[in-house]
């Protein structure tokens, strides 16, 4: 997304695969970026056996590993999705009488815009900062080991992008004509293994009204 990191009023980490989402929050934490911590997900085909007890869970004891006090870090250990991602640790934070005017909003560096849009459509009233650990994807995909993991990611996240905001999972971002054609062209060479079943054909996609 290009936000500029500033400080807010909590930071949410979304719950994934990747430690480095957990790495990312204690820094900006340790800047002074936020006075706490969120994490939240449970656990996903992806994440069973490399986070058993729960992605949120994991996550904290990474932020309590690098020294982030216990005070500092709250779980939200049900989320399956970023839609729950996100309510849930509305709902949290707002059981826990935290005021909230702006959130820090932590995922995958390729999940930025996916995790914007669907906050500013469950969250509207709260200013949104996307941030991720700063890196290129050549070294993002060493850091996690697996190309074809991210691959797949990739293009699953792209394709939520185009047809969640017709179902009210969050709010339109354009989405440039070159960056269509390589979703399409990475469809076709088999990185579909995070795509949801849909019935819209290609041409279809491409004739969505991208806001």
């Amino acid at each position: 997304m290009g936000h500029a990191p500033r400080p807010c009023s909590v930071a949410v980490g979304l719950g994934s695969h990747d430690l480095g989402v957990a790495d990312a929050a204690v820094d900006l934490y340790k800047r002074g970026m936020a006075p706490l911590l969120v994490f939240t997900g449970a656990t996903s085909p992806t994440t069973r056996e490399r986070m058993p007890r729960g992605e949120a869970v994991h996550y904290r004891e990474r932020a309590l590993e690098l020294g982030v006090p216990s005070s500092a870090v709250f779980v939200e250990p049900r989320a399956r999705n970023t839609g729950e991602n996100i309510r849930f640790s509305r709902e949290l934070l707002e059981k826990a009488g935290v005021d909230v005017s702006s959130v820090l909003l932590i995922s995958k560096p390729y999940e930025e815009r996916r995790a914007y849009a669907t906050a500013r459509k469950l969250w509207p009233d709260v200013e949104i900062v996307s941030a991720s650990s700063p890196m290129t994807l050549d070294e993002y995909v060493d850091s996690i080991g697996d190309a074809r993991l991210v691959i797949d990611m990739l293009v699953g996240a792209l394709q939520r992008l185009l047809i969640y905001p017709e179902q009210g999972f969050m709010i339109s971002q354009p989405v440039p004509d070159d960056v269509l054609e390589a979703y399409e062209r990475l469809c076709r060479a088999g990185f579909t293994s995070r795509l949801l079943a849909t019935s819209l054909p290609p041409e279809i996609v491409r004739s969505v009204t991208i806001g």
